[in-house]
Parts: structure tokens; C-alpha cells; sequence
């Protein structure tokens, strides 16, 4: 009779899970997401139908025995066990069906990651919650953990101190974790700079963070790691990013026709978006002319793409047609004869030194009467000044 009656049991639990599948699915037709999402839990569903009615057919059918209490309890454990798997598949069907109505795919995806990363967390932050109340409710079930559920909770105070000192670097970077997530200061697929390598966000954990960088490695960093230490972020609000191309160039450098040429290039390439294209002249000294190419770019992989497009392009470009444009060192050769000058050579002494052509022309402080007047204007108030001064200072005390 028992055994009939847990086949019964098992045969009504797996019609109720289809029977609550097909209901759900129906009833949530425009979401197409759900029907792949719900096969998830439909494991999870089936079992824990399956071990609630096994228990109660055994509490039907049996009498109270001890191994029928026995097997009650193995039964309730694997229930609880069930239990929180179907909370775990409920969490990620959520999850899943979230994620569908938001896409990373198109150009402007900054809430989409926004939303994505906190999704992505806050069912982490769940699954760990689930199996710790899972785990906790199980050991209750034990009459000798019961027991001794009275003297921790006496002593509670003494081991929350113990374990915060034991655990206080793995709390801190969990809500390192939680802050970066949920006040957006980085996202999934974020491009960062971080310890001078430049990478995408590829994970952020309770405790840590994976950077992928760009050329295959993953840099891992704790979570502490972006709530103390200043990083780059190039998507914070937006994708779009500018850069330089910067050249040392002869100063024959024909300016204008690599301005022609510069905007021919940018208007035959996809890489440029059309915000910025400029060049400029920015130093001329030291023997060279520095020209600067600021230009912009949709987003810092096209950035990179197109600074090294415009700097093949350009170098081509004065090779073949200004070839006196690319940099030059020059020098003399100066016999000794010229560097040692005979006597008559050598310059005079005036008795009196020379006046320069315009006295109101020149900035110098001496060797004018101009020049000894402008020098009074720094020479300060004087001294007459600084002793009325002491005089007025010392009637007020």
C-alpha cells in the first residue's frame, strides 16, 4: 500500500509541474524568452513536487514509526534542498528575462550595462542568501542543533566581533563590490585603464573584478581596487573618445597640404565619426616643427584603428611628395683659425658705455635716465614709509 501510494504521489507531482509549466508559458505568451528561460526549473519544480507528495503519502499510509520518522527527515532535507534549487532556477529565469528586453549590441548600451551588471549581482547576492538560509534551516532541522542554537545566540556578541576581525577583508571587498555595482561607477564591457593597461570589464564579483585586457590576459583586482585607487573609465557616460597623432617635422613641413591631406583621409574612412579633425602647429623649437592631429573616433578600438591609419597615411604621404619635410639634423664645421681671433679682431672697450637708439623702447633698469626711473617704481615705498609705518603700529598697541 505505501508503495502505491508514493508512485501515486510521484505520477501527480510530474503531471502538476507540466500542468504549472504549460499555465505559466500560456499565460506569458508575448514573452517567447520564457519558454527557453523556464526549462531551468523545471527539474528543480518536478522534485520538489515530488518529494511534497511522497511525504504526505507516507504520513497517509504509515503508521509513526521510527523509520518512517527517519525517512520523514531525509525526505525534509531533500525538500529543503529542492527548495532552494527552484529559488536559484526562479532567479535566474528573472535574470535571463531582464537581460532579453535590454540589448548590449547596439551603439549606445550605457544603461543596458548599467541594468546588466546590477541584474548580474544582485542574483549573486540572492544564490548566496538562498544557500545560507537553505544551509541554516537544514541544521535545524536536528534536535541537538536546536539545542545548541540557545548558547551561540548567548555568545552571538563575542563571535560577531571574532568573525568581523577574521573576515573584515573579505566583508570590505563585498561591499566594494555591492557599491560598485549598484552606484555605477563601472559596468560590464566598460573599457578602463587600469595600472597602465587598457582593457574592457569582463566580470564584477562580490569580492573581485576581471579586466580583459586587449591582448587576451585577464587582469583580476579586488573590488577595493576601484572604490581607493583612480582609474580611467573611457565609456562613464558615453563611448566616444578623441586622440592624438603627433609628428617632429623639418621646418619646410608643408602645414597646409597635410591639412588637405588629413581631410581627404578622414572623409574616405568609416573610423571617423565627423566630430573632430583638426591640425595644428603646436611647438617649433629645438630644431623641429611638432604638428598635432586631434581627431575622434565612436569608440576606443576605432580611436586606435584610426590614429594608426592617419599616422601610415601621412608618413606615405611626405615620403613621396615632401620629402624635405621629414627631419633633418644639421651642423658647421668651424676651422680654429675662425674660433681664435687675432687681436685687431677683438672688440674695444668704450670709455663710456653705449645709450640704446630709443630709451622708451628698452626694458632695461640701467644705463639711462628712463631706465633709473622705471628702476624706482620697484624699489618699494621707502624708507620714510616703513618708519611711520612702526610709528602708527606702535601708538595703536
Amino acid at each position: 500500500m505505501p508503495f502505491l501510494a508514493i508512485a501515486i504521489a510521484v505520477a501527480a507531482g510530474l503531471f502538476l509541474s507540466w500542468l504549472l509549466r504549460r499555465v505559466l508559458v500560456r499565460l506569458n505568451r508575448r514573452l517567447t524568452a520564457l519558454r527557453e528561460t523556464s526549462r531551468m526549473g523545471r527539474v528543480p519544480l518536478r522534485l520538489t513536487l515530488c518529494l511534497i507528495g511522497v511525504r504526505i503519502a507516507l504520513a497517509l499510509t504509515t503508521e509513526d514509526a521510527e523509520w518512517r520518522r527517519n525517512v520523514d527527515h531525509v525526505l525534509l532535507i531533500a525538500l529543503i534542498a529542492s527548495v532552494a534549487w527552484l529559488a536559484v532556477a526562479i532567479l535566474m529565469i528573472i535574470e535571463a528575462l531582464m537581460l532579453t528586453h535590454y540589448s548590449v549590441d547596439v551603439a549606445d548600451n550605457r544603461r543596458a550595462r548599467r541594468l546588466r551588471t546590477q541584474v548580474i549581482l544582485a542574483r549573486r547576492v540572492g544564490i548566496a542568501l538562498i544557500v545560507i538560509l537553505a544551509f541554516g534551516i537544514t541544521l535545524l532541522t536536528f534536535p541537538d542543533v536546536r539545542a545548541l542554537g540557545a548558547g551561540i545566540l548567548a555568545s552571538a556578541g563575542l563571535l560577531s566581533i571574532v568573525a568581523g576581525l577574521a573576515v573584515q577583508s573579505a566583508l570590505v571587498n563585498v561591499f566594494a563590490g555591492v557599491q560598485l555595482a549598484f552606484t555605477d561607477a563601472i559596468r560590464v564591457d566598460d573599457v578602463v585603464v587600469v595600472q597602465k593597461e587598457w582593457g574592457r570589464i569582463e566580470e564584477i564579483t562580490l569580492t573581485y573584478v576581471v579586466v580583459h585586457i586587449w591582448d587576451d590576459r585577464r587582469l583580476i583586482l579586488p573590488s577595493t581596487y576601484f572604490t581607493t585607487t583612480p582609474f580611467e573609465n573611457w565609456t562613464r557616460r558615453r563611448s566616444e573618445v578623441m586622440g592624438t597623432v603627433e609628428f617632429d617635422l623639418d621646418w619646410r613641413a608643408p602645414v597646409e597640404a597635410m591639412r588637405t591631406e588629413l581631410k581627404s583621409l578622414l572623409a574616405g574612412t568609416e573610423l571617423w565619426d565627423e566630430r573632430v579633425g583638426i591640425l595644428q602647429v603646436t611647438d617649433a623649437t629645438s630644431g623641429f616643427v611638432r604638428v598635432r592631429i586631434l581627431v575622434s573616433a565612436a569608440d576606443s578600438a576605432a580611436l586606435f584603428d584610426l590614429r594608426c591609419l592617419i599616422r601610415e597615411e601621412l608618413v606615405g604621404f611626405l615620403q613621396q611628395h615632401h620629402p624635405q619635410a621629414l627631419p633633418h639634423l644639421r651642423w658647421e664645421t668651424i676651422s680654429s683659425a675662425e674660433v681664435r681671433p687675432s687681436p685687431l679682431q677683438r672688440p674695444q672697450l668704450d670709455a663710456h658705455p653705449r645709450q640704446p637708439s630709443d630709451p622708451h623702447d628698452s626694458q632695461l633698469f640701467t644705463g639711462s635716465i628712463e631706465a633709473v626711473e622705471r628702476s624706482r617704481a620697484f624699489t618699494g615705498p621707502g624708507e620714510q614709509v616703513f618708519e611711520d609705518r612702526e610709528k602708527t603700529l606702535s601708538a595703536h598697541e
